[in-house]
Formats: structure tokens, C-alpha cells, sequence
């Protein structure tokens, strides 16, 4: 479990932490965590999220097990820094659907002595590194990547299966949508569905050499 760095208070700085992993991994879950202990010191919280993300609500973060906290919607990372004045933690959901913007926000945020929590997908639906998220973790003091369980083997799972056929890289969606699994069943999966889009076509009749006349 990740524990909370004790605060300097002759250091004017602030630090950054990103919980990173797949669908279903508890990221959320982590992010309302720390939020709520943050809370519960009576330090002072603002939470964000991507306005692309209504599944849940439109002004709360929301976990897969329901846990709540009160959030804001922002069409743009840019809008963070005038809404986090004043803050001593600033929590960030959903991190991988905000523009590049963001990683530069997050670190004048932790230059202001602002803590700065972050939790996002790592990787897409096709396995590659997801959005703004590498950047922050590169600059982020503590990552903290969680796993989901692969509903095919029971081991860790750390990539995000997208059941449907849609090939947009931002797709909404729950468990109907997407599937955790670990690196194997992720690899024998994705070389199924290679496979079954492979195009064969009809065989063509070669037409026989004619024989030569030549003695």
C-alpha cells in the first residue's frame, strides 16, 4: 500500500504520484483513497477529470465498486491551474484522455508545493503507451502501477481488451466493452482476431502452357 510522503514544511515544493494500470485495476479506487485521507487531515482537495468521461457522473469520480468523491469536469488540462489555487492536494482521474497540456500542468502544480495524484490507463486498448500518460509517469516522483485479475488465466492483467470491432482509440465503455487480461491471453487473443481478418481470396485458375511444337 502506498504511503503518503511526509511533507517538509521548509521545502516549498510539492511532488507528483501516478497510479497507472488496466481496466478494472483499481486505479480510482487508489486515487479516492489517498483523496479522502488527504480529506480527512483537513487539507485542502480538488478533484478533475477529462469531460469525455460521463459514465458514471458527470460531477463525481466513480469507481468500479461505486466509492465516490465530488469532482470537476474540465474540457481541458489547461483550465486546472485557476481552479487548483489555493489547493494542498490536487487529485486528476482518467489522466490518459487530457491533452499534452497536462503533464506541463502537473508539474507547475508540484513547483507551487501542491501535491499532485494522477491515475490513468498506461496503455490502449492496442497495447501502446496511452496519451500524456509516459510523460507523467517519467516526471512523476512515485508511480504506482496496480493490476487486475485476467478473467482467462487468473494471473495479473495488465492489458485492456477491447471486445468490439470499433478501432477508436477513445471508447467509453465498462465490461461489456473490455476485458482485463494478462500478457499471454492478451497475445493469443489479439492473434485470433489477426487471424480471422486475414482476407483470403477465391483461387485462380492458372491456364496450362501450351506445349511447344519445337522437334
Amino acid at each position: 500500500m502506498f504511503l503518503e510522503n511526509t511533507v517538509n514544511q521548509k521545502e516549498q515544493f510539492g511532488w507528483i504520484e501516478v497510479i497507472c494500470g488496466s481496466m478494472f485495476s483499481g486505479k480510482t479506487e487508489e486515487l479516492i483513497r489517498r483523496l479522502k485521507r488527504a480529506k480527512f487531515a483537513r487539507q485542502k482537495v480538488e478533484i478533475f477529470k477529462p469531460a469525455i468521461d460521463v459514465r458514471f457522473d458527470e460531477d463525481k469520480v466513480v469507481s468500479h465498486d461505486e466509492n465516490e468523491i465530488p469532482s470537476t469536469s474540465l474540457p481541458s488540462a489547461a483550465n486546472i491551474p485557476i481552479l487548483a489555487d489555493g489547493c494542498d492536494v490536487v487529485g486528476i482521474d482518467e489522466a490518459q484522455f487530457f491533452d499534452d497540456e497536462i503533464v506541463r500542468v502537473c508539474n507547475d502544480l508540484a513547483n507551487k508545493g501542491i501535491r499532485v495524484i494522477v491515475a490513468g490507463l498506461d496503455m490502449d486498448f492496442k497495447g501502446n503507451p496511452f496519451g500524456p500518460m509516459p510523460a507523467l509517469m517519467a516526471t512523476a516522483e512515485y508511480v504506482t502501477k496496480v493490476h487486475a485479475v485476467c478473467t482467462r488465466t487468473g494471473n495479473l492483467a495488465q492489458y485492456s481488451y477491447r471486445k468490439g470491432k470499433s478501432d477508436a482509440l477513445v471508447l467509453l465503455g465498462e465490461v461489456d466493452e473490455y476485458e482485463p487480461l494478462s500478457r499471454a491471453a492478451y497475445y493469443k487473443v489479439m492473434l485470433r482476431d489477426k487471424v480471422r481478418n486475414i482476407k483470403v481470396n477465391d483461387a485462380i485458375e492458372v491456364p496450362a502452357k501450351a506445349k511447344s511444337t519445337n522437334a
